[in-house]
């Protein structure tokens, strides 16, 4: 189609062309941001579930480095894609490219309506529940941490808009804060009394789980685990890509498997896998054995740094995809402004923040119901994550004279493995919210709903270009 210019950003009319991303971006702030996203609350929950499926110490330790295995398997896959077509639209570009512009569309706003919006909005209540917690407002509480999520999107938005730069840097500090609060997990194991390798008064014999009982415990690892793909969204700002970009990820991963299997062994030993299995707030339970009542309050500002770390990547990021929207499609070519000066994609931070804030707004007022409506939309997100899979293949055999700086090793059993997890995951979300239910519906169709409002946006932009 005329109005979509392959392989590039710019609209038509050079004279209105937004000055577009340049490179700018060191690896190690690469790292930082792939090890943001990553890193979230999830490694304070997951865990104890984990350990619960997995009924066995070695086992648990298995899936945990297991799930790093996998997520490099994908980032390698990742690497290849972004080295070889570098777009600040990241899996847009490689869906527009594989299947053409109605499934990037469709995707575009899978992302900016849920995924990414929603991820921010759910991180920022993460936020505003812990600081509520630790600095209450005198307000209903349900309120006060509504106020705090919307205040951590407002000024983290703000700090973005300021360029990319500040953004970075921002990442980078919270980074290493989260890092040392992970670590003091592991402090905290070594200063409280250990359970881990305490006999038990009668030993059972040691057995693998179950299948399907140790894929459902891959299911929460591999979830902990997301967000490494992100890294797509900057490969057109990241100096040398052709060097950085697949060392960038093997050594986020790297790292992000070191601090995962390092907590674990923490919890393990300050609590034993038994009361790993049984505790509803596992680092809370190790931080309070350790340091006493101070301990709870220790752990409601890592995890507050945590949020924060992964909702300012997860906002620097996900605008990049609107952009590339609105770079691409002259119907929304409002979003495609790029503010040359500061180097980030400024309408779309905006719409970005005021979209969250909304979404806060409605969490707010539905309670759990909005946090299940975006895990109800798992599915979607697998499924394009699955397409982008496939989309190396597709891209091989129908760009076979692009050039490729990096090709992934072992090509094409690491690539069908990608695929094959993606699948699973899809699959595993699917039978999850077959069998829930929200406001009396079966949820869903609350994925069918997103893909169906998506429909219309294509054959209304589409329809709107066709004329233009």
């Amino acid at each position: 189609m005329s109005a979509v210019i392959e392989g590039s950003t710019a609209s038509p009319d050079k004279s209105a062309a937004p000055a577009g991303p340049h490179e700018s971006l060191r690896w190690g702030e690469a790292v930082a941001i792939i090890v943001g996203i990553v890193v979230g609350a999830g490694i304070f929950k997951a865990p104890s579930l984990v350990a619960g499926m997995a009924g066995d110490t070695a086992w648990m330790f298995a899936a945990w480095v297991l799930g790093g295995l996998l997520s490099l398997v994908g980032a390698l896959c990742y690497a290849e894609l972004a080295t070889a077509h570098p777009h600040p639209g990241g899996d847009y570009h490689y869906l527009r490219r594989a299947y053409g512009p109605s499934v990037s569309l469709l995707f575009g706003w899978a992302r900016l309506a849920v995924i990414t919006t929603g991820s921010i909005a759910l991180l920022a209540f993460v936020f505003g529940d812990y600081m509520q917690a630790a600095v209450p407002l005198p307000v209903a509480p349900a309120l006060g941490s509504a106020c705090y999520a919307a205040l951590a999107v407002v000024v983290l938005s703000w700090v973005n808009l300021a360029g990319l730069q500040a953004g970075s840097r921002t990442q980078v500090a919270l980074t290493i804060a989260e890092i040392a609060g992970l670590l003091l997990v592991v402090v905290a194991a070594l200063t409280a009394p250990s359970a881990g390798a305490a006999p038990a008064a009668a030993p059972a014999a040691s057995s693998a789980p179950g299948a399907s009982m140790f894929g459902l415990a891959m299911v929460f690892v591999l979830l902990t685990y997301g967000g490494w793909n992100e890294a797509a969204y900057i490969s057109a700002e990241l100096k040398d890509r052709r060097r950085t970009m697949a060392r960038a990820l093997v050594v986020s991963l790297a790292l992000i498997t070191l601090l995962y299997v390092l907590v674990n062994w923490a919890y393990w030993k300050g609590l034993g896998l038994e009361g790993m299995a049984k505790s509803d707030a596992i680092a809370a339970e190790l931080l309070g054995r350790a340091f006493g009542p101070a301990g709870e309050r220790v752990i409601s500002a890592i995890i507050c740094v945590a949020a924060l770390t992964s909702m300012n990547a997860t906002m620097m990021v996900g605008a990049r995809t609107a952009y590339a929207l609105g770079a691409d499609w002259p119907a929304l070519r409002w979003l495609g402004r790029w503010d040359a000066a500061r180097n980030t994609p400024a309408t779309a931070l905006r719409v970005q923040g005021v979209a969250a804030v909304l979404l806060v707004a409605v969490g707010a007022w539905l309670g759990s119901g909005f946090k299940a409506m975006v895990e109800f939309t798992a599915p979607v997100f697998w499924l394009f994550f699955l397409l982008s899979g496939i989309a190396l293949f597709v891209l091989r055999a129908k760009e076979p004279q692009t050039e490729r700086p990096f090709r992934v090793p072992l090509y094409p059993v690491l690539p069908v493995v990608f695929c094959a997890m993606c699948a699973y995951m899809l699959w595993s979300s699917l039978s999850y919210v077959y069998s829930q239910e929200l406001g009396g519906l079966n949820a869903a169709w609350i994925s069918v709903a997103v893909l169906a409002v998506g429909g219309v946006l294509v054959l209304a932009v589409r329809g709107r270009t066709a004329r233009a």
